[in-house]
């Protein structure tokens, strides 16, 4: 064999061999967040029979049930084999039905987990890439770190755009649509009946969808070649699709942020210990004691006396509730000094601290805008990684970025779940239906997978877009990019502004008890009555 073809069958191997590598590591990766994912979805999902493989239960059971329980000797109650027998089931006995709900609910739960993955793979696909080009950086020549290089972030980029797109289009309402299914009228029951009308409900769906979008593509971009351009399915229309779906979730991390940032001093103030100065906690305690003990004697009288009419039962949940509230009051109260006096003023400091840092670092954005057009957003499609750094700081400055993006992305969810529209979609520890889960996967995977443009727009990072992000249509029209730095900056300075102020007014009020005045009571002179 010639040296020239020894040398091109070693380059190919080695390509071979990087290839393979990458698939590795991105499959590791994928595989932790998938099973990091899972246990996140089944600490909030509801337990249902069918799920724990329980069986339905026999009418004639449930009777006799209630009758020895209630009656004791079973007088003036029909005796269990009088009792009718239960009616001859329709198509499959309960127990398939039982196997079938399982099946469905199983495979909805792993289409969640997935693409609760994505997002969090979203999420960390900047702040990667930053920290990959900081440590090329650092160790150019370092063996062990060979592995990090341009065409895995690259990879990764790919992957994230391709799962993104997937998810949202296809498998969220695919999940939706197989958890609602029974199958067609008429039909044979079973799995394949419900997949069968799931598949005719999302083609018409999409058909539908994609309707919509050549109509507005056409109406936007109102020439030939744009017409032209819409019969290209892969290379032209679905990036439009995308691009709308980037867009709106854009938007909604615009609303959310802003008001996220400003919730996150009140999260904070409740999940830490205040100094006595803002919180009296053994006055606190003391109330809920003595609650506590009130509702106690209420539900002893109740079980005592047949002649009070009480609710024991809502007693009951009220009393767990209050008791649940004072061991928290009791944790919080053998908190140390340290912890009270220093962990609460710090947390406020430092959340006062990276809001006010981002706020600066988009009005700074802003003037770039107006003078320079490198600060544009622009999408690039090799990561030169390791030549130089996207921080003016350096490696400070990209820890920085890092910790940013991280903020901001807590902050948008903390707004998203705060704001009225979404409150009822915030999950509920074991007690979340299927249904609200795949809402919850789906405005998650929209708001991560807007991360990526939404730093890069606001300028928190220097980081170009890779891949497929950068081919947005609106990120090259300046005045959109211009406006919405213009707005985050506003929204967040004005809610930061309102939630400051109050939150300082009513403290003062705490500090010096003057919550504790009774209010003046004015009494109205009713109409025709002298004084």
């Amino acid at each position: 064999m010639a040296p020239a073809e020894q040398d091109a069958l070693a380059v190919r191997e080695q390509l071979f061999h990087e290839r393979v590598r990458e698939c590795i590591i991105c499959t590791l990766l994928f595989a932790s967040l998938y099973i990091l994912c899972h246990f996140i979805i089944t600490h909030f999902k509801k337990h249902t029979d069918f799920a724990a493989g329980r069986r339905s239960p026999d009418p004639r059971e449930c009777f006799g049930g209630i009758q020895k329980g209630r009656f004791g000797s079973g007088q003036g109650v029909m005796p269990r084999a009088a009792l009718p027998p239960p009616a001859p089931s329709v198509g499959f006995p309960p127990a398939v039905h039982d196997d079938e709900d399982a099946a469905v609910d199983r495979i909805a739960l792993g289409l969640c987990t997935f693409t609760l993955a994505v997002a969090l793979g979203a999420v960390l696909l900047l702040p990667f890439s930053i920290i990959s080009n900081e440590v090329l950086l650092s160790f150019p020549q370092n063996y062990y770190i060979q592995w990090l290089n341009g065409s895995l972030i690259h990879g990764l980029w790919n992957l994230v755009f391709l799962f993104s797109n997937l998810s949202l289009v296809f498998l969220m309402p695919f999940a939706y649509f197989f958890t609602e299914s029974e199958g067609f009228a008429g039909s044979k029951k079973g799995i394949m009946a419900r997949v069968y009308e799931t598949s005719v409900v999302l083609l018409l769906l999409t058909l539908l969808v994609l309707g919509m979008v050549w109509v507005a593509s056409a109406i936007v971009g109102n020439d030939a070649a744009s017409r032209q351009s819409l019969y290209d399915l892969w290379e032209y229309y679905l990036p439009y699709l995308y691009s709308c779906i980037s867009l709106f979730g854009v938007l909604l991390l615009l609303l959310c942020t802003p008001f996220g940032l400003s919730t996150m001093f009140t999260v904070t103030g409740k999940l830490l210990v205040k100094p006595r100065l803002l919180e009296d906690l053994d006055e606190q305690l003391s109330c809920t004691r003595l609650e506590e003990a009130a509702v106690s004697r209420r539900i002893s009288s109740g079980k005592a006396s047949c002649w009070l009419n009480l609710n024991v039962e809502l007693l009951r949940e009220q009393f767990f509730a209050i008791r649940s509230k004072r061991r928290k009051l009791e944790l919080r109260h053998r908190a140390s000094p340290w912890q009270r006096n220093l962990g609460y003023p710090l947390a406020m400091l430092g959340l006062l601290a990276l809001t006010g840092i981002s706020v600066l670092i988009v009005c700074f954005h802003v003037l770039e805008l107006l003078l320079d057009d490198a600060a544009m957003p622009r999408g690039i499609q090799d990561a030169p990684l390791g030549q130089v750094s996207f921080s003016i700081l350096g490696s400070f400055g990209a820890a920085l970025q890092v910790v940013l993006i991280f903020y901001l992305m807590v902050s948008s969810v903390v707004g998203f779940y705060s704001s009225p529209l979404f409150t009822r979609l915030l999950p509920e520890r074991q007690d979340t239906p299927l249904t609200k889960i795949i809402g919850n996967c789906v405005s998650l995977l929209v708001l991560s997978s807007a991360l990526p443009v939404f730093s890069r727009t606001l300028g928190i990072t220097r980081f170009d877009l890779l891949g497929d992000f950068g081919r947005f249509n609106w990120l090259g029209n300046f005045y959109i990019v211009f406006l919405y730095n213009m707005g985050f900056a506003g929204l967040t300075t004005l809610c930061l502004v309102k939630r400051v102020s109050w939150a300082v007014q009513a403290e003062l009020i705490r500090a010096f008890g003057l919550h504790k005045l009774p209010l003046p009571v004015t009494r109205s002179r009713r109409p025709g009555k002298p004084r």
